[in-house]
């Protein structure tokens, strides 16, 4: 039974700022894609006087992946990505209100092939992603190509729960808790397919290990995507959806599927998911969200890289 369901509960006045959050990304999904673009990257600029806290996480991780970049060059893509990051919130409008022929307009699919492929066979696909700013629209672009089970974590505010539920299933077969790994497997197990994103740092957990991510040696990693591969007749698809330039719209991009993988070895697989991962940031890394303390939890005795 679907729990996500509209309660009378909902109309308290602890709730009404969310409503007008989300009037607010109905009201913008009405405007054309150029204009949305523009309020977006307005919102953006704003944003980065408001959360300065974010902008200094960002900072630091663009700092840790690519020392190699001067000042300037960190406070540029620093800047992009608050812009991007602006853009990104408009897009759960459109990812939430907009009728599908109108994502489809914007939307060019690339490697669709390795998909069909591994449905011609029969086999689960775990579409390996990351946590992208086009999160939200590329959920209905992924589900628009080939609709699956996603998995994700719930939102605190049950109101906004409700409506980041509904958004993301317009197109997709199932939303799947984080913590529900049983149920992930059953998907697979039924030749289905799932996506999942091992690139948020949620503390220390046994299943999680330490490896590269860019020039961050020890990065912990969630070694999930190794863990469901292991499902007899299963395979892995990188898949991530990249912003176009100007108002090009979108393309979804979906990556041959990961060779001998997984492996015996839990460690090389989580460092070869980093690098994937890595392949995908380094096509749009403005798009990325740096504004997430990747790098909070370290190995026993390290100290914090946000210092």
């Amino acid at each position: 039974m679907n729990p996500y369901k509209l309660k009378i509960s909902f109309c308290h006045p602890k709730y009404w700022l969310a409503w007008s959050g989300i009037l607010a990304l109905f009201l913008s999904s009405l405007l054309p894609y150029s204009a949305i673009l523009w309020l977006g990257r307005q919102l953006g600029r704003l944003s980065s006087f408001i959360v300065k806290s974010r902008g200094k996480i960002a900072r630091r991780n663009i700092q840790l992946c690519f020392p190699e970049l001067s000042e300037a060059e960190v406070e540029q893509k620093v800047r992009l990505n608050f812009e991007n990051t602006g853009i990104a919130l408009l897009e759960m409008g459109m990812a939430w209100f907009w009728p599908s022929w109108r994502v489809k307009g914007l939307l060019k699919v690339t490697g669709l092939e390795h998909v069909e492929q591994a449905n011609s066979n029969g086999k689960g696909i775990i579409f390996l992603g990351a946590h992208f700013l086009t999160l939200e629209i590329g959920a209905r672009a992924l589900g628009l190509a080939q609709p699956c089970s996603a998995v994700y974590r719930k939102h605190s505010n049950p109101v906004l729960d409700f409506w980041f539920y509904w958004g993301r299933m317009r197109e997709h077969n199932a939303m799947l808790d984080r913590t529900d790994f049983k149920s992930m497997l059953r998907t697979l197990k039924k030749g289905e397919a799932l996506w999942y994103a091992p690139d948020h740092d949620y503390g220390p957990h046994k299943s999680c290990v330490f490896a590269p991510f860019f020039a961050v040696e020890n990065t912990n990693t969630v070694a999930g995507t190794s863990n469901l591969a292991r499902t007899k007749n299963s395979c892995v698809i990188p898949v991530f959806l990249k912003r176009l330039p100007g108002e090009a719209g979108y393309e979804l991009i979906f990556y041959p599927q990961l060779q001998d993988f997984p492996s015996k070895d839990l460690e090389q697989d989580t460092k070869r998911t980093n690098q994937q991962i890595e392949k995908m940031v380094s096509e749009c890394d403005d798009q990325y969200m740096w504004m997430h303390s990747r790098f909070k939890t370290r190995p026993q005795g390290e100290p914090s890289l946000y210092q």
